[in-house]
């Protein structure tokens, strides 16, 4: 009886991390895989680049710091020349001018801080986010995205994606569902044969992405970068040791 209980205890416990993600997108849209990898120093920098040019007017990062992006290989002068805001110090948080009220006021809302973001949300999510605006005239901006339904900000990046509407289509089910087509290129996207081409731009939301993930927690990619080394140097020097006792336990035997 106790085996039994120990089972399914032990059954609950491996069922229940693949049924809180089921049930976590149940009724919401479904998310395109951003596939980021923080290992890409050079999809980092790029991210890195859109974040501090397009994100950083509104929204800040105030657990980062600039000088941190040296460990994505960008050097001092680098972060200087292209990075630094005019004013700041290599050492200062990614933080914005605009200050709470004044955002408040013009926004509606104070636009989150976005340190965090990607380790709350989840990298799907943002990249799906990102590419899911479409025209919508009956917001004040003139925008809705597909992921966050009457979503106060603006498409940003309008100029590059182009115009997005919001079909109704039928899936294999029969059961209808919304699906965004795109309209009207923009200077990324091309509609090649009425067919829509965002590989450039769908690559420039997954740098993004990815630089999102990597300020979430900086440290993750030296952490991953040691515990190759580390797993790799555990492998070398246990694989002998467990060798020998390996012989030593079936020397009588054979």
């Amino acid at each position: 009886m106790k085996n039994k209980i120990r089972h399914l205890i032990a059954a609950a416990a491996l069922a229940l991390p693949c049924a809180l993600p089921a049930f976590a997108n149940e009724g919401g849209p479904k998310l395109d895989k951003a596939n980021i990898d923080i290992q890409d120093t050079e999809s980092l920098q790029r991210g890195a680049q859109i974040f501090v040019n397009y994100c950083l007017s509104c929204h800040s990062a105030s657990m980062m710091r600039y000088n941190r992006l040296e460990d994505i290989g960008l050097t001092e002068e680098q972060i200087k020349a292209n990075l630094l805001p005019e004013g700041a110090k290599i050492g200062d948080q990614m933080n914005i001018a605009m200050n709470k009220q004044d955002a408040k006021a013009w926004f509606g809302a104070t636009p989150p801080d976005l340190s965090l973001i990607a380790r709350s949300r989840g990298a799907d999510y943002l990249y799906s986010y990102l590419r899911g605006f479409y025209r919508d005239p009956s917001r004040p901006t003139g925008w809705n995205n597909l992921v966050f339904d009457k979503v106060g900000m603006p498409h940003i990046f309008w100029e590059w994606q182009g115009d997005q509407e919001l079909k109704t289509v039928k899936n294999a089910e029969g059961h209808e569902e919304h699906k965004l087509e795109l309209v009207k290129a923009g200077t990324l996207t091309k509609l090649e044969n009425g067919k829509a081409n965002t590989v450039e731009f769908d690559r420039r939301m997954r740098d993004l992405t990815n630089f999102l993930v990597y300020i979430g927690e900086p440290a993750a990619v030296k952490r991953q970068q040691i515990g190759y080394v580390v797993v790799l140097f555990l492998g070398l020097l246990l694989f002998p040791l467990v060798y020998l006792l390996k012989k030593e336990y079936w020397r009588d035997v054979h």
